[in-house]
């Protein structure tokens, strides 16, 4: 459990760095990214969710 919570923490983490380079740079490379990092943490999220519910019902 804790595992997953600094594997969602490190994500959120590297999504916002990513923005940040994007915002000092202005390469759209760093905002494409950041937006990959954010999808998947959000996906990554709901899965882990969705077992903690599951294993609730079971």
């Amino acid at each position: 459990m804790l595992i997953f919570r600094w594997l969602a923490s490190l994500l959120l983490l590297a999504s916002a760095v990513s923005f940040v380079f994007y915002l000092g740079t202005g390469q759209p490379r760093y905002k494409r990214w950041s937006i990959i990092v954010f999808k998947w943490t959000v996906i990554a999220a709901a899965a882990f969710f969705a077992v903690l519910f599951f294993g609730r019902i079971a």
